[in-house]
């Protein structure tokens, strides 16, 4: 089966510390062939694990979800509609965060729903699915 969703940083997050219950129920509902992260919401994770003061835990949690949710590279059309998304947005005078806006170009290369509890900022962006499982 093929990737239907990707993982903002918040859900993977809600997935890792089994709270809230909705979130985790829906992830475990779903196979794991057709979630993913971005390669983008792993950085996100990696640099939240090295700052924590219990970084082993939190590196330890980090590699327990990479194990069950596979991590995708950033495409070239993903850097495409990077430069759509961005300029729309700058336009329109909404941006949103450089991260969020590489997660967000990431799953509407993809055609992929975008699973997050940050909804007043993706729904900004024209095009992009958006789910919120909490």
């Amino acid at each position: 089966m093929a990737i239907r969703y990707l993982l903002d940083t918040n859900i993977c997050i809600y997935i890792a510390k089994h709270n809230p219950a909705s979130v985790r129920a829906r992830f475990e509902q779903l196979s794991a062939d057709v979630l993913a992260m971005s390669v983008i919401t792993l950085g996100e994770l990696q640099h939240g694990a090295e700052k924590s003061q219990a970084r082993s835990k939190a590196l330890a949690a980090l590699k327990q979800l990479q194990s069950v949710i596979q991590v995708q590279p950033v495409t070239e059309a993903a850097a495409q509609h990077y430069g759509q998304i961005r300029s729309a947005l700058e336009r329109k005078g909404r941006p949103i965060g450089n991260n969020d806006l590489w997660i967000a170009a990431h799953a509407r290369a993809e055609g992929w729903v975008l699973v997050t509890n940050n909804e007043r900022e993706f729904n900004r962006v024209e095009g992009l699915a958006v789910e919120n499982w909490v």
